[in-house]
């Protein structure tokens, strides 16, 4: 039997597509868009060994997701570098074929995977790819006018390749606008299998989101999360809640500045992301979080949410206390919550109740708030 390896080059920006992290690690249906394509070929039969191409500095990032026994290399600065990369992490003396393939096309199945590995039975390397139907027009600055699409082809990856072949192609210094053009120079026989709609690659911001419902027609479930706080009361002149300072008689103790409400809500991000709570963020014990705006905390964990592909879209805070009273100053902290968190005010509630006189906030010794948060898949608040 032959040993096949798979590439799965991860290394790009993906710039065009938008969003705080780079596409091939967004979140899509919960799994990061690259482990898509890597659990497909993990689970094929005949592929030996996987290697992942990423960005240097963010192996770690990609290292978190991968299942055991992925080899995981850094990339170079153009696609040609980083499958170089790939190929070299391969068994050289092992592997009799590879396929390559963009991390970014996460609809790859077992039949691709089999086409492919079947037509490097007759040529030198084989690609999926499905036949241009529309009308194709060239413009020219006075005129436009019809390109015959005969034979014609949208081409798409993985692309399976003799290893050596494609290896010794590659190695010639020239940078090619996919794999495939390193065998067509050397004038290898290339092999067209059917291709797929599925294996569209995602590119622009809204190409993620059309990927969802192809491969997800139903939407992701929303994350839901809660979070409790509670601070003491000692002498001072005023109280901050959701970012608003509320004259009274005593303020709230703390290592920051002790909001209460915001901390609770900071803890309801994070629980709804998975991502820890706010004490594994900003320790009590790091000074450099003394008398900090709890705004700090309450951005920050709106903004990893994100970059682990969840967006907040709608919270609730409940403040717990007997006083002060809380209703004349609740637009205000709606408002504010907005500022920081990025929501539109009908998506923050922010409400106050009592304990009737029972417990250390009836009895003014501390007030206590709870909150709740929804995350929903980054792009798509459906």
């Amino acid at each position: 039997m032959m040993s096949i390896a798979a590439i799965i080059v991860a290394a790009g920006r993906g710039e065009r597509a938008g969003g705080v992290i780079p596409k091939q690690r967004r979140l899509l249906g919960g799994r990061p868009v690259f482990l898509w394509s890597l659990e497909a070929f993990i689970r094929h039969p005949d592929i030996s060994e996987c290697v992942l191409v990423v960005p240097t500095s963010e192996v770690t990032e990609y290292s978190e997701h991968c299942p055991q026994g992925t080899k995981i290399v850094a990339g170079g600065d153009t696609r040609t570098a980083s499958v170089l990369a790939g190929l070299t992490a391969c068994s050289n003396d092992q592997t009799d074929a590879v396929l390559i393939h963009d991390a970014a096309r996460p609809g790859l199945d077992s039949s691709i995977i089999s086409r492919l590995i079947d037509a490097l039975d007759k040529a030198d390397a084989a690609a999926p790819a499905l036949k241009v139907v529309d009308a194709l027009k060239r413009k020219s600055p006075n005129r436009v006018e019809a390109v015959n699409r005969d034979h014609l082809y949208r081409v798409q990856t993985p692309q399976a390749f003799e290893f050596r072949m494609i290896q010794s192609a590659l190695s010639g210094g020239g940078d090619y606008v996919d794999d495939l053009a390193a065998i067509e120079a050397q004038n290898g026989t290339v092999a067209l299998i059917e291709g797929n709609e599925r294996l569209a690659k995602i590119t622009l911001p809204e190409d993620h989101h059309r990927m969802e419902q192809t491969l997800m027609p139903s939407p992701p479930t929303p994350r839901f999360g809660s979070g409790f706080d509670v601070h003491a009361l000692v002498p001072g002149d005023s109280v901050t809640l959701c970012g608003v300072t509320i004259p009274h008689t005593h303020k709230l103790k703390g290592h920051s500045d002790a909001d209460v409400a915001w901390h609770a809500l900071t803890d309801a991000i994070l629980g709804a992301a998975a991502l820890g709570d706010i004490g594994d963020h900003f320790p009590p014990s790091d000074p450099q979080w003394r008398g900090v705006d709890s705004a700090v905390f309450l951005k920050h964990a709106v903004q990893i949410a994100e970059s682990a592909g969840w967006q907040l879209t709608s919270c609730d805070v409940t403040v717990i206390c007997e006083a002060p009273k809380v209703k004349p100053h609740r637009e205000a902290m709606r408002r504010r919550t907005a500022e920081i968190t990025g929501l539109p005010l009908g998506a923050i509630s922010v409400k106050a109740t009592t304990t009737e006189g029972l417990g250390f906030t009836g009895r003014g010794e501390g007030i206590a708030a709870q909150a709740s948060a929804v995350l929903s898949v980054l792009g798509r608040a459906d």
